[in-house]
């Protein structure tokens, strides 16, 4: 029987242990959408650790392990410096977190913009440091020709048009997109190509929601809002945004929680019982036995 590898939280905080093969695979991704129609909207969010992934598989579609992780994890101001060896490292744990979600890991910036070949180098080596089923990578119908080149040798692609924050220098900030007759052609043109070129998802970001339900019927495959539309064929959020991790987040960002609130108040707690000695306590500590 196939099996993966997942975390046991009951034993250890780094021991695998072997679980039933069950996670969802790219095709079944792809057939969400059969006849331009999603019944079900696919859920996908970002992951970047092992412990994050299991606490997130269960609920999710998709595990993206994006680029994102440049702010995120390293407190770097864009996902410019990112490098293949951290995507590999951390996909690899987000791989060995989970056993049910499809996890799509993000090409850096300079991975893959050069040429096919250099792209496939690139993916190849992802998916073989990672275990992980797919990359994403950003750009319209200048990256069709890739994602094609890609997928004719073995490797799922998820498209990212819109809002590309790779592109940020270009783009001059992190506005949405699509705000003018040229600019909203070609979002939908963008998606177009990379539908034909065979992505098996697309990743709208930061687009009116005119354009992004617009391009969402223009293709055959599903489509992941973010900042776009409830009409997309899925949503992706950042996880520590939507957690509460940050004060300030996109506009897009719905909140769930207020998790940096609840870390700063329970760690207060613990530095104010450590510094009046309080913890540790008898059960916390081991004693001689008696007798």
């Amino acid at each position: 029987m196939s099996t993966t590898f997942q975390l046991d939280t009951s034993t250890s905080r780094a021991n695998p242990t072997p679980q039933p093969m069950k996670r969802l695979t790219v095709p079944k991704i792809r057939a969400h959408k059969a006849d331009g129609e999603t019944k079900q909207p696919l859920v996908m969010l970002t992951a970047y650790t092992a412990r994050q992934a299991q606490l997130l598989d269960a609920h999710c579609d998709i595990l993206l392990v994006g680029d994102s992780l440049a702010q995120v994890i390293y407190g770097l101001p864009s996902t410019i410096p990112v490098t293949l060896e951290m995507m590999a490292n951390h996909a690899a744990a987000v791989v060995r977190g989970s056993y049910h979600a499809v996890v799509v890991v993000d090409m850096p910036f300079g991975s893959y913009e050069a040429s096919k070949e250099q792209a496939f180098e690139s993916a190849a080596r992802l998916l073989k440091e990672s275990g992980a089923a797919a990359v994403k990578l950003e750009g319209g119908e200048q990256m069709a020709e890739t994602v094609a080149f890609l997928n004719q040798r073995g490797i799922p692609v998820m498209g990212h048009v819109g809002l590309t924050p790779q592109a940020v220098n270009v783009l001059g900030g992190y506005m949405a997109r699509g705000r003018d007759d040229a600019e909203a052609r070609k979002i939908v043109g963008d998606a177009k190509a990379l539908d034909e070129a065979g992505a098996f998802a697309i990743v709208l970001e930061g687009v009116l929601e005119p354009i992004a339900i617009e391009a969402t019927k223009a293709v055959s495959c599903p489509t992941i809002g973010i900042g776009a539309s409830a009409q997309c064929d899925g949503q992706v959020l950042v996880t520590e945004d939507m957690l509460g991790m940050f004060e300030r987040v996109p506009r897009f960002v719905k909140k769930y929680e207020n998790i940096a609130e609840v870390i700063d108040r329970t760690v207060a707690q613990y530095a104010e019982e450590v510094r009046e000695r309080s913890f540790p306590s008898a059960d916390q500590t081991y004693q001689p036995k008696k007798g």
